[in-house]
């Protein structure tokens, strides 16, 4: 049987290399071994655990190791971090094993010359209590030691909320996120749902009884999910939806929907009826939503491949429009541990990308019509000041009251924080067509 720790070491190895998504690596990698229940949980506890406290391990490891971290082999830095993470991270291991564990995938990987080197670092940090010394307290630079989190990146957060705001997002990123799913009305009621969730225990999110948190398990290995009667969604993209309110008397255009949840949302919060369009640039990621609207029983989407930045004359006008626009993802980097990683330099041409889909989408929007833009960022840069742009643009728009959110106002758009009960860092804002 496949060993999870070696395979965790392998993936890191890709995924620091190649700069792939977490999730996307660490499923293939689990789908073609033959590792066990535990084992595939071990495998994706330390893969995420590591990518997730890079800086921490790593602040750590140039402590300890007389070698320079850029001067080693990937697979041994990455046994050192692998084993690092569980004598800090998880208490489930005892210290011997990550040692004893660490130490034997040196010589596995054939690094055996670097097995006297993992063993001395572990054990050293060991016999130093496990302790982090993240420098001086309250600076940025033991903020970024302690939650792993870049100093470019908090200095960013700070400068656009403020100290206290930034600490309370690198805490957040810090935690295992909750896994949320919609329940789909059309199809189950709340007992066929619970019931179909077989041993993977759900509970609901406090808001109504179609949002739902579930505990920890493959949630699509269900019959629930077979059946078709939920959707995996986190709790700030349900509210995206619910700000756009669709109707079935709607005619609604999602133009950046792969992979479909908020689609989805929204077909459901339209009884199956009415129009969808949903929109991706990629023809495989528009199969996607096709696939997931035949397994939920949509029959009211249309996907299709289509570029959010060029006008396509061939389609109707709509009453409802959702600019779910690309964007730096550092609102739900909980979820997708290694977009904090990033420099913010790689960003730099998103709003002008952002406002050119929102100026497009304008076009689409029927006299009277309502429009909202959202991102899955905390970026001032492409949030407000892309609606700024948008508003000086287009003197024939009108900024929109947006719903309640735990029992609070949030004026006409809004950034949500996890502080507030949200899980995820978004950004939504609604606009009326006047004229």
């Amino acid at each position: 049987m496949t060993d999870p720790r070696f395979l965790a070491v392998k993936l890191l190895c890709k995924t620091f290399a190649g700069g792939s998504y977490s999730n996307l690596q660490l499923n293939a990698g689990l789908d073609s071994s033959d590792l066990d229940d535990r084992g595939r949980k071990l495998c994706s506890a330390v893969y995420y655990g590591v990518i997730q406290s890079r800086l921490s391990l790593d602040h750590i490891i140039g402590r300890l190791s007389s070698r320079p971290i850029a001067k080693m082999d990937d697979s041994v830095l990455n046994i050192l971090r692998c084993g690092l993470y569980q004598l800090a991270f998880m208490d489930s291991i005892p210290d011997n094993a990550a040692v004893n564990e660490s130490v034997a995938l040196a010589k596995r990987f054939g690094k055996t010359s670097a097995a006297g080197m993992v063993n001395a670092v572990l054990r050293n940090f060991i016999r130093q209590d496990k302790r982090i010394y993240c420098g001086t307290p309250g600076t940025v630079e033991a903020m970024s030691i302690e939650y792993s989190v870049p100093e470019e990146l908090i200095e960013s957060f700070i400068k656009d909320y403020g100290k206290e705001a930034a600490l309370e997002l690198c805490r957040h990123f810090a935690e295992r996120p909750a896994v949320y799913l919609r329940r789909s009305h059309l199809n189950c009621s709340v007992d066929d749902f619970v019931n179909a969730m077989g041993k993977i225990k759900v509970t609901e999110a406090g808001q109504d009884d179609l949002c739902w948190i579930a505990e920890s398990g493959d949630v699509t290995a269900t019959e629930a999910f077979r059946k078709g009667y939920f959707h995996v969604q986190g709790l700030s993209s349900q509210y995206c939806c619910k700000a756009l309110a669709p109707t079935e008397d709607d005619r609604v255009l999602d133009m950046c929907a792969a992979p479909g949840g908020k689609t989805f949302t929204m077909a459901e919060m339209m009884n199956g009826k009415g129009e969808i369009y949903a929109f991706d640039l990629h023809e495989k990621r528009a199969e996607l939503i096709r696939k997931g609207a035949e397994r939920l029983r949509l029959n009211n989407i249309k996907a299709a491949a289509g570029d959010a930045l060029k006008y396509n004359s061939l389609l109707p006008e709509f009453t409802k429009i959702l600019c779910d626009v690309p964007c730096s993802g550092f609102g739900v980097i909980a979820k997708k541990p290694e977009i904090r990683y990033k420099s913010l330099s790689d960003f730099e041409r998103l709003p002008d990308i952002q406002y050119n889909i929102a100026h497009n989408a304008l076009n689409y929007l029927a006299v009277g019509g309502e429009l909202v833009y959202s991102t899955c960022t905390v970026r001032r840069a492409e949030n407000e000041d892309v609606c700024d742009r948008l508003l000086a643009a287009h003197p024939e728009i009108e900024p929109v009251e947006l719903p309640e959110a735990f029992g609070r106002k949030l004026g006409c758009r809004a950034t949500l924080f996890p502080s507030q009960g949200f899980d995820d860092g978004f950004f939504v804002a609604k606009f009326r067509k006047m004229r």
